[in-house]
């Protein structure tokens, strides 16, 4: 398991933070799956000595991770645990060692296919595991479960005080685990505890959503809404299917707000729905300078507004940044998270997998993200989602888009 691989997210840096994984969340805390070795339309960049490579502070080297883990195993102790201690040392804050277990579900989440209970979980401050979202006709909403229920426990197993991801590789069972398998929760609800058992079912799911802006009328051009949750596969060709299918000289709001993150090639293919061709990104992995290039043929006419927070992460921010610099876009909301880091997977010999930060991008004008994050043409303070929409669907009136 080698090479690059352009999936940029966030890492376990805030226990506390929600994590979207609809078998109980993957990408707020994800792994870089699914796109092994450079993306597809990449190559290296002919002007790569005016593109400064960026340092990244702390790295350490795939090798001295399975190096440890391996002198680990051999005195009968953790080899994962010890790469942790490794990667923790280095000062490498998205670096990360996952489980198999957990490697294998983000995989497959990524895929946009998963087996699970339909429940995103998120961690407090005290520790506490609670229910952040559940799925429509999932198992968990059949029984009952409701955001905001805590979760006490996952058979029988108390889950205060985990982290997201564990609590995530228990609901989801083995790696090899099929539907109808049984999970039973412990749950509090107020002052009313209970336990609730489920079966696990195959599900997919549909990071896009795309609908009509109300307040135009037949005469005047209207405004369609695409609501984008994470980069998963398949996500750029529904971004794409769903401009192309837009009337001519309507308006197209952008919703970024929230999106962990996802599959870089996804972001690229996205892209090219807005841009006739011409650079996405720059990055470097060790200091190897390449390009990330959009496809022609995109829609460069219609007024396009894209809205942003600071839960816009990784491969949102990539998209963004795109269609800011390249002026397609009005980028309207606060500033964005500030993910900007490639990671590169390595097995270890206990099956589990390190992730090392090897590089990070930069947008078509040269901007780092990595810490940074992209500012808004139009900021919109605090974090008023119903204000922030309405003052992007002005912005987009102003550009032609809907009335």
């Amino acid at each position: 398991m080698s090479g690059p691989c352009l999936f940029v997210h966030p890492r376990r840096i805030r226990r506390g933070a929600a994590l979207t994984l609809i078998f109980a969340g993957v990408l707020a805390t994800g792994a870089a799956v699914g796109s092994w070795g450079v993306e597809p339309g990449s190559r290296r960049d002919p002007q790569a000595a005016r593109i400064p490579a960026r340092a990244y502070v702390g790295a350490v080297e795939s090798d001295q991770v399975k190096a440890a883990a391996a002198a680990a195993q051999e005195d009968g102790k953790s080899g994962s645990k010890a790469a942790r201690e490794v990667v923790s040392r280095s000062g490498d804050r998205w670096g990360a060692v996952y489980s198999a277990r957990e490697y294998e579900g983000y995989r497959q989440t990524l895929d946009g296919a998963y087996v699970g209970v339909g429940i995103s979980a998120r961690r407090d401050a005290q520790g506490r595991i609670a229910v952040e979202r559940v799925e429509p006709g999932s198992p968990a909403q059949k029984a009952g479960v409701r955001a905001g229920d805590r979760l006490r426990t996952v058979d029988h197993r108390a889950v205060t005080g985990w982290p997201v991801t564990e609590v995530v590789a228990l609901l989801r069972g083995p790696a090899d685990g099929s539907p109808g398998t049984r999970v039973e929760l412990g749950l509090r609800r107020g002052g009313h505890e209970w336990t609730q058992e489920l079966r696990r079912a195959r599900m997919t799911t549909d990071p896009v959503t795309v609908d009509r802006l109300s307040g135009y009328d037949d005469h005047r051009p209207g405004a369609v809404r695409i609501k984008v949750d994470s980069f998963t596969k398949g996500t750029g060709d529904r971004i794409r299917h769903a401009v192309r299918s837009i009337p001519r000289g309507d308006g197209i709001l952008l919703d970024l707000r929230g999106n962990s993150g996802g599959l870089v090639s996804e972001a690229v293919t996205a892209a090219s729905s807005f841009l006739d061709g011409g650079l996405v990104a720059t990055y470097d992995v060790r200091g190897d300078q390449r390009v990330l290039d959009a496809r022609p043929g995109g829609d460069t006419a219609s007024p396009l507004v894209v809205l942003v927070d600071g839960g816009t992460m990784s491969a949102a921010e990539l998209l963004t940044g795109a269609l800011q610099d390249r002026g397609r876009a009005v980028v309207v909301g606060s500033r964005t998270f500030g993910k900007g880091s490639v990671q590169m997977p390595s097995e270890l010999p206990d099956g589990s997998v390190a992730e090392l930060t090897v590089g990070h991008y930069r947008t078509p004008a040269g901007r780092n993200v990595d810490g940074e994050g992209i500012d808004p043409d139009l900021a919109v303070k605090g974090d008023d989602g119903p204000s922030a929409e309405a003052r992007a669907r002005t912005v987009l009136s102003g550009l032609g888009g809907g009335s």
